[in-house]
């Protein structure tokens, strides 16, 4: 099993690189079956398509991220501790190709499918660690709308990014403090 588990992250660590070289489109299975050093039958017994092998490549890139974010015991700091790693991520090729794989999902239904399931998943979302543990702490409401929390965040972080401005600290308090502590019902700062 730890030789699947091994190829596994051989594949997708092949996908990234390569997505990251050569784009989307220039994206073949060949490619990444050569540098991983796996067959392009056991790429598709996973993956059943390029859509799909981007999805999943995503998916356990910004899983690795979140698990990297500390627990700081309290929600302001966590959503800071987010913050701190949105930022640091957001010069990352891989992130940079995901503008890439958006204009392109327009015209390309299997990675529009793939984007969508990837974008769907709410425990990918960078806010989702820190929202549970405040709702698990009682510092926020179990009801919590935490998919709004996680959209309203995503889009002003997206804005910044395609306006090229930074993700910096004055930008973290402005959307922390002025923006997601408030709609999360002015929770003590």
């Amino acid at each position: 099993m730890v030789r699947g588990m091994e190829r596994e992250q051989a594949v997708l660590s092949a996908t990234a690189e390569l997505l990251v070289e050569r784009g989307y489109q220039a994206l073949t299975t060949d490619a990444v079956a050569a540098r991983a050093g796996a067959s392009k039958a056991t790429i598709y017994r996973r993956w059943p398509n390029k859509a799909q092998l981007v999805r999943a490549t995503l998916d356990a890139a910004d899983a690795a991220r979140n698990a990297a974010v500390p627990d700081t015991g309290q929600l302001r700091s966590d959503l800071y501790a987010v913050m701190d790693a949105v930022a640091a991520n957001v010069a990352d090729p891989l992130t940079r190709v995901t503008a890439e794989l958006a204009t392109l999902m327009r015209h390309d239904e299997q990675l529009a499918q793939a984007m969508r399931e990837h974008l769907d998943k709410e425990e990918l979302s960078p806010f989702h660690d820190a929202l549970q543990r405040a709702i698990s702490r009682g510092d926020i409401a179990p009801d919590t709308d935490v998919e709004m929390i996680h959209d309203v965040a995503e889009a002003m972080i997206l804005r910044q990014m395609h306006l090229d401005r930074p993700v910096d600290a004055a930008f973290s308090a402005r959307l922390v403090d002025d923006v997601l502590l408030v709609l999360l019902g002015g929770v003590d700062r």
